[in-house]
């Protein structure tokens, strides 16, 4: 995406989506986790103020529908089935989203998530491979005693359509 001023980075959930304004000229970032009605509000909010301020917004979703490996197809049993039942979700309500943007006029870009592993090393030494909150103020220089992990991967979505680079775990050593 061409340089904007701002950037709205969505992680959708059915219950609570993160969401992270990235300020692309002061490289500042606001956090926050909400339900789809106060997400919407939100949208709408940003959009009119960009507007306002003569500024450009565009948003980007993560799109897990975009990974290339399909997990929980009978594997795990009643689990799996609900497992992936959450997953179809959350897919949905960020395939809404971005209809919603693209129909509010907000340029929008889907971003399949960042990937754990590669080649065989994590990437982040929170669980499952995940970010943590020492690991996310380190590499964007957010100042918040609190983020929690929808927060950080909304806000790691701004952070990259950004151009900003990310900070890789190295192999550990012993």
């Amino acid at each position: 995406m061409n340089r904007t001023d701002y950037i709205v980075g969505i992680d959708p959930d059915t219950e609570k989506s993160g969401v992270a304004l990235l300020d692309t000229k002061e490289i500042r970032l606001e956090l926050q986790t909400l339900t789809f009605p106060e997400l919407v509000d939100r949208i709408i909010y940003l959009r009119d103020k960009s507007r306002f301020e003569g500024k450009t917004i565009c948003a980007v979703v993560e799109a897990g529908w975009k990974n290339s490996k399909s997990n929980f197809h009978g594997y795990y049993g009643r689990r799996g089935e609900k497992i992936a039942k959450n997953v179809g979700a959350n897919h949905e309500t960020g395939k809404k989203l971005i209809e919603l943007l693209v129909h509010w006029g907000i340029p929008v870009a889907e971003m399949a998530p960042l990937p754990l592993r590669i080649d065989g090393v994590n990437m982040w030494s929170g669980p499952s491979g995940k970010i943590t909150h020492e690991e996310f103020l380190a590499v964007t220089g957010y100042k918040a005693s609190r983020t929690n992990q929808e927060e950080r991967d909304a806000a790691l979505l701004a952070w990259r359509l950004a151009g900003h680079p990310l900070r890789i775990n190295k192999r550990k050593t012993h």
